[in-house]
């Protein structure tokens, strides 16, 4: 009996040891990416010293991006050009052709908060519900949500940031979800 209540103590302290964790990121000559002869070294800013200051994440760079744009930690340019205006679209999407994993809930609102539509409609998404074969295989070859996920939004090992809605509580239909008004 013991024994049986360590297993459940254990990942509840890898857990928070590692939200505990301090982010640490490889310096640009380390990172595999930069030249380390560049003269541009030099000039760069280190990740640490830009990164650390943003609210922190566990996974792919260490910063929780939404945080950094809703508490106001970055203002991104919502266009290059002047006329290219910003809808914010509070919408979220269940897709349902998920095998046996959890259904995937795809949030508009955080995406729309600093890309404009035209950045994945038409190009990268069909704006219609069950009009692109989206599956972890493409993805994972860069279609689709890997355009961004995985090079500079969170990464594709993160499961369930996007598989979070469970089969077993869902109770509406699949697609386009209703809003829900809060008080």
């Amino acid at each position: 009996m013991k024994f049986k209540h360590s297993l459940y103590i254990l990942p509840l302290s890898l857990s928070f040891a590692l939200l505990a964790a301090e982010p640490s990121w490889r310096t640009l000559v380390e990172d595999g990416l930069h030249d380390p002869t560049s003269p541009a070294i030099g000039v760069l800013q280190e990740p640490a010293s830009a990164l650390s200051l943003l609210p922190p994440d566990t996974t792919g760079n260490q910063v929780s991006w939404i945080r950094a744009l809703r508490e106001g930690y970055i203002e991104p340019r919502t266009n290059i050009l002047p006329e290219t205006k910003i809808e914010v679209l509070d919408m979220d999407i269940i897709m349902e052709k998920t095998g046996e994993l959890s259904l995937v809930m795809f949030p508009h609102k955080p995406h729309t908060e600093w890309l404009d539509c035209a950045n994945c409609h038409d190009k990268i998404f069909v704006e219609k519900v069950d009009a692109n074969p989206i599956n972890m295989f493409a993805i994972l070859s860069g279609e689709y949500c890997g355009q961004c996920h995985g090079a500079v939004a969170f990464p594709l090992t993160e499961c369930n940031r996007c598989h979070s809605v469970a089969r077993s509580s869902f109770t509406g239909k699949p697609g386009v979800q209703p809003i829900s008004v809060s008080d």
